[in-house]
């Protein structure tokens, strides 16, 4: 490879001329870099910056955070999913104001210490919106220096770790982090991709050991394929006089604090059906009869594949008040003001299908 100042110019030289505009490159204010990479965790560019944008009009700067209902930061995250990354920028936002007057810090050990923020995003916000010289390695970087590098080395294990990081270091220009790590980033994203790889418009090209060698198939040395697991589940909708029953599943459960229909994960032998009418006695002592069904939402997780099989119930019994045992709280809603509330997304899926087919 030659000599890093030149590899370093002609990334440079690409990504002042191909560049997406993205939100939160106008101004590159730290407060917007940090809420970007946040969201930008395992999802796709162009979704986190739909969310982005209603995320800024909702909560322009770390104060309204700070001030701001739990609920009403997960509703505004909704949809984006691993709602724990919500929470964790809302316990920083508290921390920022109490201990970094409501600014965020540009040192990388300093934001190490946030809840939320580990290795690469503490690199990514203290190089992109400071400017300081502080490496970063992410999915896309791996990518590249696997391939420019020829690096035979399985992406995640220890020693790819720490030979990654140690390349981002060294050939990191000094005083152009802010660009040359996002070159390496948007190199990855639009010309070095996982399948189909442009190599003919690679400004790197001259220097890739893995097209020299006719490896760029081989790199990054693939991993052991995740086996999908699937799951049954099924919930059902009770709608009483009107109003529709929702309850908020504990703080410390899978989805904390979003609120759901009741339901569960279909036992062995068990029909839907029947797991919604069990599902409702051991989560609200609710007696509940099947009225008809509505529709099966799938969703896909990292391991998993969700098939969420939806019905209408009614009520079997006198009285509308549950015995939790399964959510914080409960409540009784008049339909227009579902989409008050933040949901899981397979509940979220549920109630679109349902305005959409007029069913609520």
């Amino acid at each position: 490879m030659p000599k890093h100042s030149a590899l370093q110019r002609s990334l440079l030289s690409w990504f002042s001329k191909n560049q997406r505009e993205l939100p939160w490159r106008k101004n590159y204010t730290p407060y917007e870099i940090w809420i970007s990479e946040i969201m930008l965790q395992q999802t796709q560019m162009d979704r986190a910056a739909l969310f982005f944008t209603r995320w800024m009009k909702t909560f322009p700067d770390i104060p309204s955070i700070a001030a701001a209902s739990e609920q009403r930061v997960l509703k505004c995250w909704e949809g984006l999913g691993y709602y724990s990354r919500a929470r964790n920028i809302q316990k920083s936002a508290v921390i920022l104001q109490d201990t970094f007057h409501g600014t965020i810090p540009c040192r990388r050990k300093e934001l190490l210490s946030l809840p939320g923020i580990g290795p690469y995003t503490a690199g990514a916000i203290a190089s992109i919106a400071f400017n300081r010289d502080v490496p970063v390695v992410d999915a896309n970087i791996e990518r590249v220096f696997a391939r420019l590098m020829n690096i035979d080395l399985v992406p995640g294990s220890p020693e790819a770790k720490k030979l990654f990081w140690k390349k981002a270091e060294e050939l990191l220009p000094r005083g152009e982090a802010r660009n040359f790590n996002q070159a390496l980033m948007e190199l990855g994203a639009l010309i070095c991709r996982p399948r189909q790889p442009q190599c003919a418009d690679c400004p790197l090209s001259k220097n890739c050991l893995a097209l020299q060698y006719d490896l760029i198939a081989e790199r990054p040395v693939p991993k052991k394929s995740t086996k999908i697991i699937p799951i049954e589940m099924a919930t059902g909708v009770l709608v009483h006089r009107e109003r529709i029953y929702i309850q908020q599943r504990l703080k410390d459960d899978v989805w904390g604090s979003l609120w759901e229909f009741p339901g569960g994960r279909i036992k062995q032998d068990e029909t839907a059906a029947q797991a919604v009418i069990r599902e409702y006695a051991e989560e609200t002592e609710f007696t509940v009869q099947i009225q008809s069904e509505i529709t099966t939402t799938i969703h896909h997780y990292t391991r998993y594949k969700v098939s969420l099989h939806c019905f209408f119930v009614r009520l079997a019994q006198n009285g509308s008040d549950p015995v939790l045992h399964a959510a914080q709280q409960f409540c009784w809603i008049p339909i227009e003001q579902i989409d008050q509330f933040a949901f899981p997304a397979g509940h979220r899926k549920l109630i679109e299908f349902m305005k959409k087919h007029e069913l609520l």
